[in-house]
């Protein structure tokens, strides 16, 4: 089903695309063929074109979200990928992002709530000024930056709210003002460039701070197997104890010894 809609207020276009496609399955009983069964897969895109006077049609935004998709479809690359600038693949199940290089004009990537990890590979994107990774499985801050530092040069706003990488409360409650401010100082200092961090704006005072002293910021928390090795060690070493000479182990052996 494609739907056309013209919005003349915000001056574009969009185009709903609903594909229903059925699957025969054939089942097999004691070499007896039985009916049919039919499995239905329902695929929803959203693709708007925003009119621009001079130069006809210039912004391209594609949503492909809540379609509970582990990897990007290669209809969307083969299709969209040359002229979409904004890509909308939140409320799925992302665990990579392979595909990803075939939007070499993107400038907004948004991939709201998925479970993307630490291992996820970021490509050469040099018009990307947007990424939001709100509430993905992200843990290694560092490993990040490194990848946004050589794949992204554009990026100007980054949001990593949810992750156990950013650590606010709606991370983990545990987490203080102070914990996220050193966060934030850290990132800065290796992102220079960012206008926004998890929809807040850099204030100048926040991005002179990152430059002295953000380096060090970095927040570092005992991990919970770390804090159950060094009990299990701690625990060992006490039960290998004795104040007593290792030649002398009986009960009694530390009753004096009358001399005659």
């Amino acid at each position: 089903m494609f739907e056309i809609k013209n919005n003349s207020e915000a001056d574009s276009y969009s185009l709903n695309i609903s594909v229903e496609r059925k699957h025969s399955v054939k089942s097999f009983k004691e070499n007896k063929p039985e009916p049919k069964f039919y499995t239905t897969f329902v695929y929803h895109l959203q693709y708007t074109m925003e009119k621009d006077d001079k130069n006809g049609f210039k912004y391209q935004k594609l949503c492909y979200s809540g379609q509970k998709c582990q990897k990007i479809p290669e209809a969307l690359v083969k299709l969209y990928g040359n002229k979409t600038q904004s890509l909308d693949l939140s409320y799925n199940e992302l665990v990579s992002l392979r595909g990803l290089e075939g939007f070499p004009l993107l400038k907004e990537l948004i991939l709201d709530n998925n479970d993307l990890s630490d291992s996820l590979v970021l490509p050469y994107l040099p018009h990307l000024n947007l990424l939001s990774l709100n509430k993905n499985k992200i843990y290694d801050i560092e490993s990040l930056i490194t990848k946004i530092q050589h794949n992204l040069p554009s990026l100007s706003y980054l949001s990593l709210l949810g992750n156990k990488a950013c650590p606010n409360e709606l991370a983990d409650m545990e987490n203080d003002e102070e914990d996220y401010q050193r966060y934030r100082y850290f990132v800065l200092h290796h992102l220079p460039n960012l206008k926004f961090l998890d929809s807040t704006k850099v204030r100048e005072i926040e991005r002179t701070e990152a430059r002295r002293r953000g380096k060090y910021m970095k927040v570092m928390r005992p991990s919970t197997a770390s804090s159950n090795d060094t009990s299990s060690e701690n625990i060992s070493w006490e039960s290998s104890f004795s104040p007593l000479p290792r030649t002398i182990r009986s009960l009694d052996d530390h009753r004096g010894q009358a001399i005659f």
